[in-house]
């Protein structure tokens, strides 16, 4: 008896030591230093820019030149599309990388709701549905006549208000709402009423998340 409470006692000493060294233990700490200089650094574009929503724990931000520069980049992407096919170039294949670069399909989810969209197609979750939107071609998609092949020879958007108003940014994620001009070869501009919503990826590159576009809506109309 003597000896099984001494051997029991020997265990609850060894395992006091045990505790008592991991708590003592010390840490690496480069991770913390780490992430205090990711801290610092998000904090002063969240100063500079003057953002208010941004997320807690955000390790990176979006900026407003950032986001800028997608929306421009986009307009002139699809302008390129029609400019490729009018030139008998594989116009398909360059679309599909616009939808690699710039959407988020090969990531994640997408949301994407077309202009020219309606019935049981209206909603495109998927690459192959955008991409049928953007070049037609897909039995698939029957309806789609390739909006980026009509084609158009200049794009331009334009956000909500002034100064970046139109711009709501949330760290690694922003959101746009304004509209977009698209002008055919014989001069007649289109406007669409457009909401993108863009998220950063590790790669430091944004890729849109939701697609959101329409037609204004017109009281006149029947």
């Amino acid at each position: 008896m003597k000896k099984a409470k001494l051997f029991l006692g020997i265990l609850a000493l060894l395992a006091m030591i045990y505790s008592c060294n991991k708590v003592t233990e010390k840490t690496p700490t480069q991770p913390a230093e780490n992430a205090a200089q990711t801290s610092e650094k998000v904090q002063k574009v969240i100063d500079e820019l003057g953002l208010v929503y941004v997320e807690e724990g955000a390790q990176d931000i979006i900026t407003y030149d950032e986001v800028n520069a997608a929306q421009q980049a986009w307009c002139d992407a699809l302008v390129k599309i029609g400019k490729i096919k009018e030139e008998g170039g594989d116009y398909r294949k360059f679309a599909q990388q616009v939808l690699s670069d710039a959407y988020n399909y090969d990531y994640g989810k997408v949301f994407f709701k077309p202009t020219l969209a309606y019935g049981d197609q209206t909603f495109r979750n998927d690459k192959k549905g955008a991409l049928a939107y953007f070049v037609g071609g897909d039995p698939d998609y029957p309806n789609d006549k390739g909006f980026a092949l009509k084609p158009w020879v200049k794009a331009r958007y334009d956000n909500t208000g002034n100064d970046n108003q139109g711009i709501q940014i949330y760290g690694s994620v922003a959101i746009t709402m304004g509209n977009v001009w698209v002008t055919d070869k014989d001069g007649n501009e289109i406007m669409v009423d457009k909401t993108w919503v863009f998220r950063k990826g590790k790669d430091g590159k944004l890729r849109i998340i939701v697609h959101k576009s329409s037609l204004p809506y017109n009281p006149e109309a029947k």
